[in-house]
């Protein structure tokens, strides 16, 4: 990943001036119609919105779709510094929720729960870099190949692949994943990165081992690097780059070797919710064809990852 990612929330407030009677009049006025004020808001947003009927009439009633997130990896999903969710995976949901009529409400929690999250229905949809592969859609662990779960759709939106950085001036030789044997890799638990670190361990001659340590998030996995607990970090390109690019004003890290395995990241939807999943692809190659998806990513400079039509399950 390449360059930084925001998500607001905004709070929106309203004065009103009144006085005497008019005040009385206005707050009976106000008492007989608040709650269908309330409802009516909901629907208005969506009458505007092109899409908004191909949405599930619950979604649509309740104008929010409940969105898990692993917020803090910079720049498809963090924190900025007043404390506001930012990043490449927001402002795609601030456009699509144009498109749909509602409002994408991301919700934090570490990126190796949120399709369970998904599958009790805590969320209705899952965006967080999440790459779209067989395994997931399956609800197989790459691991053991064992069925853990009921598998998800993916509405693909961004192709990215997976770095390795290292302390600036410090490479320790590292070139690619084969040089990582006898290191120390960090990594964020449950992410491509994990899975392919495990996979180079088991091709390390004997004698070089490879010890890897997983996080929560890849920012704990950065700050390992930092202190010199770990050789290298592995993530996806975007967030390597970014990190690269701001951490210590570009003087911390350096991206060793050439990005691998690159794949399309997808909105995960639980299986048999075809009509969101349908309805989240029509709305994301609606931005794409109206160009404002473009923008969005090159102002957080992952521009070469573009997609020229969003795909259902496109992922390997």
């Amino acid at each position: 990943m390449t360059a930084s990612s925001p998500r607001r929330t905004t709070v929106t407030r309203s004065r009103i001036a009144a006085v005497g009677a008019i005040a009385v009049a206005g707050t009976l006025l106000l008492t007989g119609c608040g709650d269908q004020t309330k409802k009516d808001k909901g629907s208005s947003s969506a009458a505007s919105a092109p899409l908004a009927g191909k949405l599930p009439a619950e979604i649509r009633q309740a104008g929010v779709i409940k969105v898990g997130s692993d917020i803090a990896y910079a720049p498809v999903e963090f924190k900025d510094k007043s404390g506001n969710t930012t990043g490449i995976d927001p402002d795609l949901g601030d456009a699509l929720g144009k498109q749909l009529g509602v409002k994408f409400q991301f919700q934090n929690g570490t990126f190796d729960t949120l399709l369970t999250g998904l599958r009790s229905k805590r969320y209705d949809v899952a965006m967080s870099a999440m790459t779209d592969n067989k395994s997931r859609q399956d609800g197989v662990d790459p691991q053991s190949g064992k069925k853990v779960g009921e598998g998800v759709d993916f509405v693909d939106y961004l192709s990215a692949g997976v770095s390795i950085y290292t302390r600036k001036g410090d490479t320790g030789g590292i070139k690619g994943w084969p040089d990582l044997c006898g290191k120390k890799v960090a990594v964020e638990r449950g992410t491509i990165s994990d899975y392919l670190s495990k996979a180079q361990a088991k091709k390390c001659p004997s004698g070089k081992k490879l010890t890897i340590e997983p996080f929560d998030d890849d920012q704990l996995a950065q700050t390992r690097l930092r202190s010199g607990g770990v050789d290298a970090v592995s993530s996806d390109f975007p967030v390597a780059a970014y990190a690269v690019q701001t951490s210590g004003g570009g003087k911390d890290f350096e991206i060793v070797g050439q990005q691998v395995k690159a794949a399309p990241y997808g909105v995960a939807v639980a299986k048999g919710n075809t009509q969101l999943r349908d309805a989240l692809q029509a709305a994301m190659n609606a931005i794409i064809k109206n160009g404002e998806y473009q923008k969005i990513l090159d102002k957080w400079a992952v521009g070469d990852g573009a997609l020229k039509e969003s795909v259902i399950n496109g992922g390997k």
